[in-house]
């Protein structure tokens, strides 16, 4: 069987971890797969086209295709796969209003050209369904197998809050910054650590600014002793997949989290990670972690565990390699 998978970028977080980080294991099954970027220009689609049909199915990874290409692409392909794990149909929850008929004109026409539509969280799997009678909830997933838990220290010595992301979701960090500010004026030990692409200053918390890349992601969490993923609750928000969450529980590092769409779902409170949704809340839990290093601990290896029994690339391979193959 042959696949060919379309994707954003080899380095985007999205066609790493939704896609890419499969294809051994695919491949190991029997599938042949062939990794392409979206095209950027009329020449690039045509050629697309026509390689489609020497293929037995086309993974989509959450671009919609429109217009006159994705009725082509519905034309010559055999089966087409759409996996997507954002609120595509809506706008960001930085933009006047979530709401754009052509987002959701775009994710409506690419799911009715599709044969079987993979979800990233049952918010996304909704939207989904209203278009669609096959879909599949595929949460994104760690490969965890060289992924070890953290080290933990004495009780003694600096607290590192941690978040990673990028420059597009950074805002949710910086819209806290009175709650940096104040556990830097409560706890001089503490240090905000933000890995990524772009940056904010803090006046009374010693901000540890880290340029993000591949090579050292996993040493930089593991120096992070509570992770935090802080979110506005609108359509958008409600799409995301918790991923930095995971990453957290990954290296057994747990989390104090805004109760929004599956962040209530991986974050468990009061066994893996705490729920912060007011600003009173976001400084007494973090100050509950920062004091109690056996609490961190404990949370941790929770996260951990439950990481392990359903967000794994060895848990979730089963299910895409069925749907790829037509279950």
């Amino acid at each position: 069987m042959r696949v060919l998978i379309l994707v954003q970028g080899h380095e985007v977080p999205g066609s790493r971890y939704r896609i890419l980080q499969y294809i051994p294991r695919l491949e190991a099954a029997g599938i042949r797969c062939t990794v392409m970027r979206f095209p950027g220009s009329l020449l690039e689609s045509m050629r697309l086209l026509g390689a489609v049909p020497r293929f037995d199915c086309v993974f989509v990874q959450k671009k919609r295709i429109h217009g006159p290409v994705l009725k082509l692409l519905r034309k010559r392909a055999r089966r087409i796969v759409y996996d997507f794990d954002d609120a595509v149909m809506y706008k960001d929850s930085f933009s006047g209003s979530p709401h754009s008929k052509t987002r959701q004109k775009r994710f409506a026409d690419m799911l009715r050209a599709s044969d079987h539509v993979i979800a990233g969280n049952s918010f996304l799997m909704e939207h989904a369904m209203r278009y669609h009678e096959r879909v599949s909830l595929v949460p994104t997933s760690l490969d965890i197998r060289d992924i070890r838990v953290r080290d933990y220290p004495p009780a003694q010595g600096r607290v590192v809050i941690g978040w990673i992301g990028s420059h597009a979701t950074i805002g949710y960090l910086e819209m806290l910054r009175d709650v940096w500010e104040e556990m830097g004026r409560r706890y001089p030990e503490v240090e905000l650590k933000i890995i990524c692409d772009t940056f904010f200053d803090c006046g009374h918390i010693r901000v540890n600014k880290v340029a993000w890349s591949k090579d050292i992601e996993d040493a930089e969490l593991k120096g992070i002793d509570i992770g935090v993923m802080p979110l506005t609750d609108d359509p958008w928000s409600r799409g995301k997949c918790g991923f930095k969450i995971l990453q957290y529980f990954a290296s057994g590092i747990p989390a104090v989290c805004s109760p929004v769409g599956v962040n209530r779902d991986v974050v468990r409170h009061g066994v893996t990670g705490l729920w912060a949704g007011t600003r009173d809340e976001w400084l007494a839990h973090l100050a509950r972690l920062v004091e109690d290093p056996g609490l961190r601990q404990k949370m941790g290896l929770a996260g951990r565990k439950l990481l392990e029994d359903g967000y794994t690339v060895e848990v979730n391979a089963p299910k895409l390699l069925s749907i790829l193959c037509g279950g």
